[in-house]
Formats: C-alpha cells, structure tokens, sequence
C-alpha cells in the first residue's frame, strides 16, 4: 500500500498530490521534507507520518502550532493512527492523506520542490501579485524583450520562428532554437539542434540534453545574450529560512470544501479564517504587513503611555482649579 498527500491549501485551483511508498515521510517547511510547505505557521520538522504494517501512524514532532486530526491536537511523539480519507492540519495547511494501491511518485525530490513553488506561486497570485521566473534578452537587436515562464506544465521555445514564445531577430538563430522547462527549483535549457548552437555560462550545450540554467549565467544564441531572473525562488527561499508564526488562540482554520464538515476542528468561540498558504513577503522596502487580528506589544505600550499622559492632565487640571 502507498501513502497519497493531497495539499488542499485555498490558494491551489486543484489539490497538489504525492504518492509515497516508504517507511517514514517528513512533514514541514525545511528544505529536506517530503512534504514542503513554505507557510510560516507550519515549523521546519512539524510532523512525521510513519508506516507500522499496514497501518500508517502520525506524530507532531514538537511543533509550534501544533498537528491535528479529526479536529484533535495531537500530544507531541504520541502517534496516532490515520484512516485513508481522513484530514490532517499542520499549522494553517490541511492535508488529505489517502492510503491505496498505487506507484509512488517518480522523482521525489524535484516533485516536492516543484510543489513547494507552485504554492509560493498561487500565494502571490492570491496577494495580487504575478512573480514568476522570466527571460530577459539583454544584449542583441531584441534587447528589452522579456518571456515570462508562468505555467510549469509547459516548455517554452526560442527562436526565429514567428510561431516561438520568445522570438528573436538574431541571424544566426534557427526557427527552433533551444527550449525551456520548469525542473522543480531549476529552469532548464534544452538544444533543439540548431544550425549554430547555443552557449550556457560560456559553455557549449550539447544536443537535446537538458542543463540546468545557473544563476547569473548567460544564454547565449549568435549575437542575442539572455538573463534568467527567478523571483520565485528567493521568496520560497525567504520563507523557509523564516522563524515560526505563532498563531492565535482564537484562530480556526476552516476545512477545505467539499468535505465532510466532522472532521473540522471544534466549534467555540473563534473567528474563522481562511486557509491559503501564508502570506509571502512582499520584496520591497517596506515593512512586511501585519496580519489582521491582534495587538502587538508596541500597540499596547502607547495605549498605556498614552493613558498616563490622560491622567497626569487631569491631576494638573485639579490642582489648578484647587489653587484658584
């Protein structure tokens, strides 16, 4: 039998699903998990979920906000065992795990990557923003000219073809020249077999191999340079590296739709909140936004202040109006 997660975060159109076939799976928002979820509330190791026969069984590692099933909280290292069906909460995120005769998910490593940035993704996306990797020509007759890189599921082709998602101008580019994929974290550079090849960091790209576009190299076609800028990439990165997001006492995170209403968490005096992914960090200079809901230690220290000035004028006023 084989584990199915399926990530039913608010800011995905679909559920993200993989399917693992092994002894024990990490939970959390550090680089190494087999489930990565880059929100701030969900800790780096938040829960593991482990195989004892044919049962598979759950433990909260000691996390911040917490694992919960059934609208329980787990006792930290107590284990807990899981139905197929049933949903699991880890911080803000809920998860369906499914237990079923399938194949694991091929790739592992890069399937968890891709997932991670296809959430950072939809959460910007949900904020209104629309970071995604682009090319860049910066250098040539076509300088200026950008190809966004917005969808995972295609490749995109350069060339000097009128039909290419990026087309250039450069004599000496074919119709079809090289082609670029989204590889988890990576972009990638395939050669189409061009008449006149292509160069990746000054090195030559062999024939319809894949090569993982580096950092500050530069894609070079004839006389045409271009750049590969990935903001995505940072702002996963930023949320990794981040510290836990304590949540609220008052705070309910409602399950997702379309699914039974008894496994939500127990109903009481709490305000319900949505359950997307965590706000990203905007890249600008300004401070991050708080969230809604809450005082912060600041705020309450110039209400105080702001209570003593009120009382030290009423006293002043008294000894006045006495003296007179």
């Amino acid at each position: 039998m084989a584990l199915k997660v399926l990530i039913r975060s608010g800011d995905l159109e679909t559920p993200a699903s993989i399917t693992f076939d092994a002894p024990r799976i990490v939970v959390g928002r550090g680089e190494g998990s087999e489930v990565r979820l880059p929100d701030p509330s969900v800790s780096h190791r938040h829960a593991s979920i482990r195989q004892r026969g044919s049962d598979y069984v759950i433990i909260d590692e000691g996390s911040t906000n917490g694992t919960f099933v059934g609208g329980v909280r787990l006792s930290p290292h107590a284990p807990r065992v899981v139905r197929s069906g049933e949903l699991v909460r880890v911080g803000r995120v809920w998860l369906e795990l499914d237990i079923e005769q399938a194949l694991a998910t091929a790739n592992l490593q890069a399937t968890t990557r891709e997932i991670a940035l296809r959430l950072v993704q939809s959460a910007l996306a949900a904020q209104g923003e629309r970071v995604c990797a682009r090319v860049v020509v910066t250098n040539g007759a076509d300088q200026g000219k950008e190809l966004s890189l917005a969808n995972f599921e295609k490749t995109y082709v350069i060339g000097r073809g009128p039909d290419a998602d990026l087309p250039i101008s450069d004599k000496d580019a074919s119709r079809r020249h090289v082609e670029l994929s989204r590889r988890g974290e990576s972009v990638c550079v395939r050669e189409l077999g061009s008449k006149n090849g292509s160069e990746l960091g000054k090195k030559k790209l062999e024939k319809g191999k894949e090569t993982p576009w580096p950092n500050a190299a530069l894609l070079r076609i004839g006389d045409t340079e271009l750049a590969l800028e990935d903001p995505l990439v940072l702002a996963l990165a930023e949320l990794e590296a981040s510290a836990d997001e304590p949540m609220r006492s008052d705070e309910l995170v409602e399950p997702p739709r379309a699914v039974d209403a008894g496994v939500a968490p127990p109903a009481g005096d709490v305000r319900p909140v949505a359950a997307p992914i965590a706000d990203v960090p905007k890249r600008t200079s300004a401070p991050p936004t708080r969230r809604r809901g809450g005082l912060r230690s600041a705020d309450v220290a110039v209400a105080l202040l702001a209570l003593v000035v009120l009382a030290l004028s009423l006293l002043g006023l008294a000894w006045v109006l006495r003296a007179e």
